[in-house]
C-alpha cells in the first residue's frame, strides 16, 4: 500500500503592514485642504518603476492604484464608479510590496482636469486605512470645518499685551492672532490673587472672557496647537515695559503648555 504524501499547504500571503492610526491632526490636515474625500476599495495596483516614481521615501513604494468608490464624503466633482491615483505605501517585513486588493482606504485628493476618474492625492501619503471609527472621526472633523463660524487658520501672532490689575497678582494678557481669512482671534489669560490662571480663546469680534480652554482633539484646539509658534515671535507687538513683556511671554508659554503637542504621524 502506497501512502500518499501531501505537499505542505502554501503559506497565506502576508497581510499589508499596519500603518499607525491617524491622529486628529493627521485627519484635520488633509480634511482642511482636500476638495475630495473618498472611501474607496482597491481593485488593482502596480508598482511604479523607480526611475519614473521620483522621490520616494525609504522603505516605501509608489503604486498606481485603481479603486472602486464606496462613498464620497466631500466633493462635487463628477466621478464615475472607479478612480485612479498614485500613492506611496510601506514595504512589508520582507521588503516586498504587499497586495492591497480589496483594502478599504480613505483618500484625500483633487480631480485632474480633463481626465475623468483620475485623482491627484494631496501628498503621496494622503490616504488612511479605512475603518468605521476612523470614518466617524473624520466625518466629525468635516462637520466642524463646515459649521457656521468655524475657527479659521492662524496666520500669525499679532500682539501680546499684559495689563496689571490693581491688586498684587492680578492682571490680564491679551494675545491677538491674525487669521488667514476673516476677523482676528483673541486669547485672554486672566490672573486673580490666590487662583490658578485661566485662559480662553475667541474666533470673532466678540470675546467671551468667561470661556474655557478648548478641549483636545477639537477644531479650535487644532487651530491653536498645530499653528502657534512655541514662543512669542520677536516681530509681534509686545507690552512696553520689560516686566510686562516677561509676564506676557510667561502667559503665552502657559497657553502652549496647556494645549499640549500637536501630534502627527505623517510629518
Amino acid at each position: 500500500m502506497v501512502t500518499a504524501i501531501r505537499a505542505p499547504a502554501a503559506a497565506a500571503p502576508a497581510p499589508p503592514p499596519a500603518l499607525p492610526g491617524p491622529t486628529y491632526a493627521d485627519l484635520a490636515d488633509f480634511a482642511d485642504a482636500a476638495p475630495l474625500v473618498l472611501h474607496v476599495a482597491v481593485r488593482k495596483q502596480a508598482v511604479v518603476e523607480p526611475q519614473r516614481a521620483g522621490n520616494v521615501g525609504a522603505g516605501q513604494a509608489r503604486l498606481y492604484v485603481e479603486a472602486r468608490i464606496v462613498a464620497l464624503l466631500v466633493g462635487t466633482a463628477p466621478l464615475g464608479q472607479d478612480v485612479r491615483f498614485l500613492m506611496d505605501w510601506p514595504l512589508d517585513t520582507r521588503g516586498k510590496v504587499p497586495s492591497l486588493k480589496k483594502t478599504p482606504l480613505l483618500v484625500f485628493a483633487r480631480s485632474v482636469p480633463a481626465r475623468p476618474g483620475e485623482l491627484q492625492l494631496l501628498a503621496p501619503d494622503a490616504r488612511e486605512p479605512w475603518d468605521a471609527p476612523t470614518e466617524a472621526r473624520l466625518r466629525g472633523i468635516l462637520a466642524e470645518l463646515r459649521a457656521p463660524g468655524a475657527p479659521g487658520r492662524i496666520a500669525a501672532v499679532r500682539d501680546a499685551m499684559y495689563v496689571p490689575g490693581t491688586l498684587s497678582g492680578e492682571g490680564e494678557t491679551q494675545i491677538t492672532l491674525a487669521t488667514a481669512a476673516g476677523p482676528p482671534a483673541s486669547i485672554s489669560v486672566t490672573r486673580q490673587p490666590g487662583q490658578a490662571p485661566n485662559w480662553a480663546v475667541s474666533f470673532g469680534e466678540v470675546f467671551d472672557n468667561g470661556g474655557k480652554p478648548p478641549a483636545a482633539d477639537t477644531l479650535t484646539w487644532y487651530r491653536l496647537a498645530c499653528a502657534l509658534p512655541p514662543r512669542l515671535p520677536p516681530e509681534a507687538n509686545l507690552s512696553a515695559g520689560p516686566a510686562d513683556r516677561a509676564q506676557a511671554a510667561a502667559d503665552y508659554r502657559m497657553v502652549i503648555e496647556s494645549l499640549g503637542p500637536c501630534r502627527r504621524s505623517h510629518r
